[in-house]
């Protein structure tokens, strides 16, 4: 009993430090996009220069996500985690001290490699702590640091950035960064229980990713994931210069309108996980496929606001049915695949969403320049993502055979 109960405070510790890592993580990736105010006009960079630096940080994560995932099935969540973070806030710290746009893509891309494990690894982490029909909650609580940060980064950041400048923020992040690493080292605790450690002994003599990719669900939800992210990323790292420049608002103005649809995001996120949890699993695909389509009528109406009362709600609408997206996406290899290969199955589909967070910033910068400062195009594009998201979640036929299938191959 007592044995029972400790295991049952720990997977509560557990998910309290991924929560807490990922906020710094999110933190330190939504910064930039405020930073790049002023980093663009130190460097003066063109739009195309712009995006160019916003997707570097993507493309060094979209490669690490399949390797962090397979690291974390191969030798524990826990160990993957304290060196990802160490990694990451050392290239925050470097972020304060670029010179040139050269010196910060390159930066900002092992910055990108250095976070890029976390994700899987900490997919990982809910499985090795939590029941099935928990890991929905799990997975939304974590994710709601991408929405608290998503409020934080635009009021603190902008403040800081007026105060001591952009350079000093990446220098007090990257800081803060190692001492979380080490809270991770006496905090965070591996479960080992006699399946997981089946599945450890077997992921030793399998190839998880050939595994997993048989599954022609992995692949829709990895095109699912692309597209939502799209948009997510999209949205996230042009925002900040669409308000400025189109709408004419100053820096605090630009930080306060931007924390409003993540403090809706962190209870849509909340809402997501409970309601996913008790929804029966093909209808959760399908109403998930409709929220991307509403997602998509409402950046319509954003782009032709004619103020920001309405540009910000319709943003907010647009957050609500992302976030739904985002923690079906996340959960559905969690509560489908067995243990020894979740680490590898979420750390391939969120490739999918670092792939857009890589193509999108540039394309939508490359589109602002073509067009003349216009970003008609852009929203076009973005619009189109979510039907994307749509069609492929709306062809998931989750084959019960399948996963059994995958089950007794592993276990073979």
């Amino acid at each position: 009993m007592v044995k029972a109960t400790r295991s049952q405070n720990m997977k509560y510790v557990v998910i309290a430090m991924l929560f807490l890592g990922w906020s710094l993580g999110n933190f330190d990736r939504f910064i930039i996009n405020f930073a790049i105010l002023d980093i663009s006009k130190e460097l003066s960079l063109t739009d195309s220069l712009t995006g160019i630096v916003l997707s570097s940080f993507f493309a060094g994560y979209a490669l690490m996500q399949i390797p962090g995932g397979w690291l974390a099935d191969r030798f524990g969540y826990r160990k993957v985690l304290v060196i990802t973070i160490l990694v990451w806030s050392i290239f925050t710290v470097l972020t304060g001290v670029a010179w040139s746009f050269i010196s910060l893509i390159i930066i900002r891309f092992l910055f990108g490699v250095g976070e890029g494990s976390y994700f899987p690894a900490a997919s990982k982490g809910i499985v090795n702590w939590f029941p099935k029909n928990e890991r929905s909650k799990a997975m939304s609580f974590m994710l709601i640091s991408g929405s608290v940060m998503g409020v934080v980064a635009p009021i603190v950041g902008t403040f800081l950035m007026k105060q001591m400048g952009w350079r000093a923020i990446f220098y007090i992040v990257g800081a803060i960064g190692v001492l979380v690493a080490f809270c991770f080292v006496f905090f965070v605790k591996e479960r080992k229980t006699s399946n997981s450690v089946q599945n450890e002994q077997i992921s030793q003599t399998k190839t998880p990713l050939k595994d997993v990719l048989r599954t022609p669900m992995i692949w829709q939800l990895f095109i699912s994931y692309f597209s939502i992210y799209a948009v997510n990323w999209g949205l996230m790292s042009w925002m900040p210069m669409y308000l400025s420049k189109v709408k004419g608002l100053d820096l605090t103005a630009v930080g306060i309108y931007s924390a409003i649809p993540p403090f809706v995001g962190i209870f849509a996120m909340l809402c997501s996980g409970y309601i996913l949890d008790k929804m029966s699993q093909g209808k959760d695909k399908i109403v998930a496929g409709i929220f991307a389509l509403v997602a998509g009528a409402f950046l319509l109406l954003m782009a032709t606001a004619s103020n920001m009362l309405i540009f910000t709600l319709c943003q907010c609408v647009v957050t609500v049915m992302l976030s739904f997206n985002i923690i079906l996406i996340t959960t559905v290899p969690l509560k489908t695949l067995p243990e020894g290969i979740v680490g590898t199955a979420n750390g391939f589909i969120n490739t999918g969403a670092q792939f857009a967070g890589v193509l999108t910033p540039m394309l939508i910068g490359f589109l602002v320049e073509a067009f003349g400062g216009s970003y008609n195009a852009a929203f076009t594009m973005l619009i189109c993502f979510t039907i994307v998201c749509a069609m492929s979640l709306f062809m998931i036929k989750q084959n019960k055979q399948t996963v059994a299938i995958h089950t007794n191959e592993l276990i073979d």
